[in-house]
This record gives structure tokens, C-alpha cells and sequence, in this order.
């Protein structure tokens, strides 16, 4: 084992991150998901308790009445979410440490609902033989909570209180003090926030709803706010493979999007461990302006660069530098026309456009509309729209909407007004580009009710689009 110090002085409180790999991966097309080999499974056991007992986990456990595990099971796309065998074998060393309640805690993305990705995934499945139980965080009871209201604009934010679910409040902020939180994201880049790993990783913890807003230029300073409310006691990323060219693959370019990195990353510093993670990703870590923010607002446990972290381990073998912006490729029968004066990246570009190529590369959608998105729109660009149109972003909205009524009818134009209301998004693409959304979730019609009903019953909070969207227009 590689021991590497960077930039070592004595004087300092180093934080540690842990990093081991594990020896091999799949060799053929990434296109093709296998769950991992049991040499890899018991190579992943044996890092989770050698990472656990070095960073002096055991210790950390006395005096918790539960473990609360935070994987990051964003979606049910393969290599979106962490992996199911990681969470496991952590799930097992905990247990055999004597924790009596451990919770497997998400909130997925919009448009989706969290009991949905968890039986795709097998992590519902997963929860009940191993005895964790899984926690829907976009069911039951809420409270509000307010972002800091740290916008770069001279209005602050767009929506400045959140919805947060009264078990993360009760278990992760006001009885914090028993309770052991461990963190678990997927090594990714990110389309929108740059990356997304630990500290990305709790975007999961506003409602659903309260997540379209200032996802825009503010996207890294709301990182920053919730991560103000709850920090994790334990990082550790799933890098088995990770994600680059965004944080979304599209399944045709999977083999361009999925890198077997074959790494573990892990810290008690969640920044400390997303610098490094940043680093294997071969993204400027200065690029990631959710960590910049997190030092400069002195939540980084005193971590303000690679100088204040030792790591155990060796990640001299990862050189080379990935995109975490996505592929420039995009159905040519669909055109888009964009604002000269602001396109954020981090809400109507690059959401919609991941979008726009799943659903063409992925399920076949139909093209022959315009997307309208951004700021400082052209008068004439718009006077020019024929057929059907989708408006994405409050600016675009509020700069178009009138008009292309007036012109098209509003039958031809599609709004998905905020600056990442996703669920807005999918339900118009699924109507304009005719994709099933059942073959878009992969499950049955039958096995898709049942799982929404008990969502319902257990008081849904989650955002998704009319399960008829590809038939009937409802946005």
C-alpha cells in the first residue's frame, strides 16, 4: 500500500481520505450492466471494514441508537445509482458491530418517486433480507426550513423556504447526536452542479417541488445551504465505475459515459473526500463551486485544499481529465433556440438536454419540434417557430410564452416554466417525442400502480408526470 501526503506539514490537523481499489472490472461494453463477481464483493467487504476500522468507526457507533445510510439512488438508470452490493456490505458491517436500526434514507429525483427506483434497483428487495429499512423521504410528514438566502443575484433566491421531511429533521438535525449518518454517493461528474458526490449527494433532502427553483447560477450556494443544516459523519464514494460526460448516461453512449475506476474514496471530511474524488474524475476541482462555496462558508472542517488532506492510499494512476458537460450530440430534426444574454447550465440547458438525448438515443422519440430556452431571446428566432414548441425556464417563459400562443395555439406550445421543473420537462418530451413512460420506467403497468398506490397512501410528496403523458398533453 501507497501512503501519499500532500503537501505535509506537521503543524496541521490533516484529514484523511481513504481511497483502495479493487482489482478488476468487467471487460466487456458498458452498455451491458452485471451486477459485480464475488471476488469483487468480497474485495468491497473487506475495504468497507478495513476504511470503517482505520477511520475508527466502532468508536463512532458507541452511544448511537441508529445508522442512517444516504446511498445515492437518484434514478433507476444503470450507473445512476450507487451500487446495490456497496450499500449491502455496509448495511453487514454495521450489523455485525451490533447496530440494532439501520435506515436506508432517498428522496429521488423529480419526476420519479422513490418506492418506484427502490423496487427497479433491488433496493427494496435488498433492505428486507438484510433487515435495513428503507425510508422514502418524498413520503409523510414535513416541516419548513429555509435556505440562507446566499443568491449571487440582488434578489437573493427565487424560493427561499424548503420542505424537509420530518424524519431527516428528527434523526439528522434536532437528535443528531444519536444518531450515525454515512453517506454513500456514486463517483459522477454532473451536467449541472460539476460533480456530484458527497456533498451533492444531499440535494435529496428538499421536497421535490421545492428543488425546480434556483436551480440556475444558485444551484452550488443552495449545496452549500443544506449542507450548512446537516453534514455526514462518514463519506464514502462508489466508484466502481463512474460517470463522466454528465451525470445521466444515455445507454447508446454508455461506453463513452461509464469509466471502471474500480475505487473506493472515504472520509470524515465530506469535502476532503469530493476534492479527491474531483481529482480521480480529472476535474478542476475549482470548477466545482458548491466545494469553493462549502470552505469559504467554513464547512469544510477546516479542509481549504489537497494541502489539508492526507490520503491512504495511492491515486497516482488517475491522470486523465473527463468532461463532466455532456456530449454534443443531439437529434438533428429538433431545433433549439436559446437566449444571447443567459443559458444556465445548471437548470434549461443541460437538464433538457439530457433529456432530449435519452429519449432519442435511448427509446427511439420522435423529433420535428423547437425547444426555447434562456435569456435574450430573438424576436426573430421566435417570429420563425412553425409546428410544436417547448418552453423551458422561467426566462423563456416569460419572454415567449404569450407570443408563441398567440402565434402556434395552445396546442402546439409545451411549458416547463421554472428552471428545472424535470417533471414538467418529461411530461411534455413524453408527448411530443412519443415515449411510452412505462417503457421508459421498465416495469409493468401492474407492478408501476401498485408501487404509486402505496406511495399515495404513504403521502406522496413526489413530483411525477400523468402516466398517459405520451397520449394526453398535460403541460
Amino acid at each position: 500500500m501507497v501512503f501519499t501526503k500532500c503537501f505535509l506539514n506537521m503543524e496541521k490537523v490533516m484529514e484523511t481520505v481513504y481511497v483502495r481499489k479493487i482489482s478488476h472490472h468487467q471487460e466487456e461494453s458498458m452498455k451491458n450492466f452485471k451486477p459485480l463477481d464475488s471476488t469483487q464483493c468480497a474485495e468491497i467487504k473487506g475495504f468497507v471494514k478495513e476504511i470503517f476500522d482505520l477511520a475508527g468507526m466502532p468508536e463512532m457507533l458507541k452511544g448511537k441508537d441508529r445508522v442512517v445510510l444516504k446511498p445515492n439512488t437518484v434514478d433507476s438508470r444503470y450507473y445512476c445509482y450507487t451500487r446495490i452490493e456497496l450499500t449491502s456490505a455496509v448495511i453487514e458491517y454495521f450489523k455485525a458491530l451490533g447496530a440494532k436500526k439501520i435506515f436506508v434514507a432517498e428522496n429521488c429525483t423529480q419526476s420519479n418517486f422513490t418506492r418506484l427506483v427502490f423496487e427497479k434497483t433491488g433496493y427494496a428487495k435488498m433492505c428486507k433480507k438484510t433487515g435495513a429499512k428503507a425510508v422514502y423521504l418524498d413520503e409523510g410528514k414535513t416541516a419548513p426550513y429555509e435556505f440562507k438566502k446566499q443568491g449571487t443575484n440582488e434578489d437573493g433566491y427565487d424560493n427561499t423556504v424548503f420542505e424537509l421531511s420530518q424524519f431527516v429533521i428528527d434523526y439528522l438535525i434536532k437528535d443528531r447526536d444519536k444518531t450515525l449518518y454515512i453517506n454513500l454517493p456514486k463517483l459522477k461528474t454532473h451536467s449541472m452542479g460539476v460533480v456530484t458526490l458527497g456533498v451533492k449527494n444531499q440535494w435529496c433532502f428538499p421536497k421535490q417541488a421545492d428543488r425546480k427553483f434556483d436551480h440556475n447560477y444558485n444551484l452550488h450556494n443552495k449545496l452549500v445551504d443544506i449542507l450548512s443544516y446537516i453534514q455526514p459523519d462518514f463519506t464514502l464514494i462508489e466508484g466502481i465505475e463512474g460517470v463522466v460526460n454528465g451525470h445521466y448516461p444515455v445507454t447508446a453512449f454508455a461506453d463513452e459515459c461509464i469509466i471502471p475506476f474500480k475505487v473506493l474514496v472515504g472520509s470524515k471530511n465530506v469535502v476532503g473526500a469530493d476534492l479527491v474524488g474531483t481529482k480521480i474524475l480529472g476535474v478542476n476541482p475549482e470548477d466545482a463551486t458548491h466545494l469553493t462555496n462549502s470552505i469559504n462558508r467554513g464547512l469544510s472542517g477546516g479542509v481549504k485544499g489537497f494541502e489539508d488532506i492526507e490520503i491512504n492510499g495511492d491515486i497516482s494512476s488517475f491522470t486523465q481529465k473527463y468532461s463532466w458537460d455532456l456530449l454534443n450530440r443531439f437529434p438533428e430534426d429538433v431545433r433549439l433556440i436559446t437566449g444571447k444574454e443567459r443559458w444556465c447550465k445548471e437548470g434549461c440547458k443541460n437538464n433538457p438536454l439530457t433529456l432530449l438525448q435519452t429519449m432519442a438515443y435511448d427509446y427511439n422519440g420522435k423529433g420535428g419540434f423547437t425547444m426555447v430556452m434562456g435569456k435574450g431571446l430573438d424576436k426573430a428566432e421566435l417570429d420563425s417557430i412553425t409546428g410544436k414548441v417547448l418552453i423551458v425556464g422561467k426566462c423563456a417563459e416569460k419572454e415567449a410564452k404569450d407570443f408563441l400562443i398567440g402565434k402556434l395555439g395552445k396546442k402546439n406550445v409545451y411549458i416547463s416554466g421554472a428552471c428545472n421543473d424535470l417533471s414538467s420537462s418529461v411530461a411534455a418530451m413524453f408527448h411530443l417525442m412519443k415515449v411510452n413512460p412505462l417503457k421508459y420506467n421498465g416495469l409493468s403497468l401492474f407492478k408501476v400502480l401498485k408501487v404509486f398506490a402505496l406511495t399515495l397512501m404513504h403521502g406522496s410528496k413526489s413530483t411525477v408526470p400523468n402516466p398517459l403523458a405520451n397520449i394526453i398533453k398535460t403541460v
